[in-house]
């Protein structure tokens, strides 16, 4: 006769240390056997039983993950393809905006209403937070979809299109570069907008930068971008794992360039193009402080605190042009615009486009990867400009042409859709 569900078992006893346990052993989910131990029966079923359930449920899981499990797996598959700096950025995306609301749901239950709910609030931050959440919230279940743990992929109808549009960076203007280049001639961040305005560089490009990589005697001086500088854990790293691949390129630099690169390299002790005291690689730290010389030169409004009888007050300062610093008197304001160093890259490009350069050299040379990335940027470029439109716009409504062609009857429908 079966035993019944609650009647406890004859456990065998065991010594530890001269005291006496019971002991039984039950197999885990991986089929491991493993010992339970207790000093009372009652104590060691209760044990057991508690320990069938977590078998139970592992059991299940195994079979049909958590949204939790299942990203956790799909974050130690991605970690063999991405840097740990990047798999750190995607692990916090994923735990706030996926894992936090639909964490204990199994991946099989979870349905395209679910997620479009979760990413409600993120369509409530910036554009670019929004396309990296989707995109990785897609990846995530389409991984899924692939290895058959769920049956179609509710990701698929997420929207592309979502968050706040962020705020517009226009190019630097002639005017304003000559000017940010006038204002550091001297300064330490004067080679690092050089090689942005002149080379179109990423900021990890410029400070992973190396002479061997820098040819000024050739007939036609180039730079090979073979290395890039990140960041990973506060340590400033630099490698040849580039971007992308085709961040791996050979640019043709011109002649300003080229003369201030040859006179930086008769004076340079180190490997690196930029580099500190010592001759390495900048840490994010001393990066801070090179593009410091460039931010304190500006013209924006700057917030401060004070100590005013024991109570800190907050106040606005707000520099005028020409005017020297109160604090530095070295430095005068002599920018009216701010400028970040991917503007620098982004007005190289655009210079590209407006010299007529075509689109897929413009690619090459700013080491997209997709060319939709060029596109976006050419067509907002060329086709904001009157100037470029004017003579398509006027060949295409001549006088006289348009209301005239006599190859159809305009008053007979079927002429009309013969023809269009």
């Amino acid at each position: 006769m079966a035993k019944k569900q609650d009647e406890i078992p004859d456990y065998k006893t065991y010594m530890v240390k001269g005291e006496q346990y019971y002991r039984t052993r039950i197999r885990d989910a991986d089929g491991k056997q493993v010992a339970l131990y207790s000093k009372t029966k009652e104590d060691l079923f209760r044990k057991v039983i508690a320990a069938q359930k977590v078998i139970e449920t592992a059991k299940y899981h195994a079979m049909f993950p958590t949204v939790a499990m299942y990203t956790e797996k799909w974050l130690a598959m991605e970690a063999a393809y991405v840097r740990p700096s990047t798999l750190k950025g995607y692990r916090r995306a994923l735990t706030k905006y996926l894992v936090e609301p639909l964490g204990e749901m199994c991946m099989k239950d979870v349905t395209a209403d679910d997620l479009k709910l979760a990413m409600v609030p993120v369509s409530r931050l910036s554009a670019g937070t929004y396309n990296t959440v989707n995109m990785l919230v897609k990846s995530v279940f389409l991984s899924a979809e692939h290895s058959n743990v769920v049956s179609s992929n509710p990701a698929k109808t997420i929207s592309p299109r979502g968050g706040q549009p962020g705020k517009k960076r226009d190019v630097l203007t002639d005017a304003q570069a000559k000017c940010l280049l006038d204002s550091i001639r001297e300064e330490p961040p004067y080679v690092f907008v050089m090689l942005g305005l002149y080379a179109g560089l990423r900021r990890e490009e410029i400070l992973g930068l190396k002479w061997d990589c820098v040819h000024l005697d050739n007939a036609v001086p180039y730079i090979s971008v073979k290395r890039s500088w990140h960041v990973e854990n506060g340590i400033a790293i630099v490698s040849d794992d580039l971007k992308t691949n085709t961040a791996r390129r050979d640019i043709p630099i011109p002649k300003c360039l080229t003369d201030c690169l040859r006179k930086q390299k008769e004076e340079a002790s180190s490997a690196y193009v930029i580099s500190n005291e010592k001759g390495e690689s900048l840490t994010p730290g001393e990066f801070q402080t090179l593009w410091n010389y460039v931010r304190r030169r500006t013209t924006k409004e700057r917030t401060y605190q004070k100590n005013v009888n024991g109570q800190i007050i907050k106040y606005s300062y707000k520099p005028v042009l020409g005017q020297r610093s109160p604090g530095k008197k070295e430095i005068v304001y002599t920018l009216d615009f701010t400028v970040s160093p991917h503007q620098l890259r982004h007005t190289y490009i655009t210079n590209l486009i407006y010299a007529g350069v075509d689109p897929k050299t413009v690619q090459y040379l700013a080491g997209h990867k997709n060319s939709k990335v060029t596109m976006d940027i050419y067509a907002k470029v060329k086709y904001n400009r009157p100037e470029e439109l004017f003579g398509v716009i006027n060949d295409a409504f001549e006088s006289g042409s348009v209301g005239q062609n006599k190859d159809y009857d305009v008053g007979s429908p079927t002429s009309m859709e013969e023809a269009l």
